[in-house]
């Protein structure tokens, strides 16, 4: 199980490496973030590719749970309980998330693209729930790197020992969050979204 849900973990952890990357270009506005998905949607979105993804999150679901459920018992603290919290995250996050922009795509007939992402957002009072939904999400994300990271890592790289180099990647996550919801919120102003996505919004 432990095999599984490292390999289904490290296939997630590529894709959402760019997908955040792609998230990071909101800075430059929402027509360069579309641009640069357009050009990665080759890739992710090819049948093959797509479905491997797909059958990596349902992996990663299925174990996560199972070893969220055994490790609990074991009453881990330090990063073995940040590893295990963001875990648990991670996986309802992936279940929700993943459901809604196939919903969106399949049912809404809708391209889930910028606007789709940043639709609740952006409107009030949704985004009560959908800030802390995706901070948690990315901050999530970093934390489970983390607490790979400082087991996986046996000595310090040009000086800098394990554990602050975990420390380090938490802070690149802090970071990250940071820039993205500035770019997804157009500095702080809002993002106007268009009509088409109003059925999102309640409007």
């Amino acid at each position: 199980m432990k095999r599984v849900h490292y390999f289904s973990g490290l296939t997630i952890s590529l894709f959402i490496l760019l997908h955040l990357f792609n998230h990071l270009f909101s800075v430059f506005g929402a027509e360069s973030h579309l641009a640069l998905m357009d050009q990665l949607r080759i890739l992710y979105r090819n049948p093959i590719i797509e479905t491997l993804l797909l059958s990596a999150v349902l992996l990663q679901i299925i174990s996560g749970l199972k070893l969220f459920l055994s490790k609990r018992k074991l009453a881990p603290s330090g990063y073995a309980k940040l590893q295990l919290w963001t875990g648990l995250y991670l996986a309802l996050f992936f279940l929700i998330h993943v459901g809604a922009v196939l919903t969106g795509r399949y049912f809404l007939a809708l391209d889930t693209n910028f606007y789709f992402g940043v639709a609740g957002l952006n409107t009030f009072p949704l985004n009560l729930f959908f800030i802390p939904y995706y901070a948690l999400a990315i901050l999530s994300f970093f934390g489970h790197l983390a607490a790979i990271h400082i087991q996986k890592m046996k000595a310090a790289v040009f000086g800098i020992s394990v554990e602050r180099q975990a420390r380090l990647i938490l802070i690149i996550g802090v970071l990250v969050t940071m820039i993205i919801f500035y770019g997804l919120t157009d500095g702080f102003r809002g993002i106007e979204i268009p009509e088409g996505y109003d059925v999102l919004i309640g409007k």
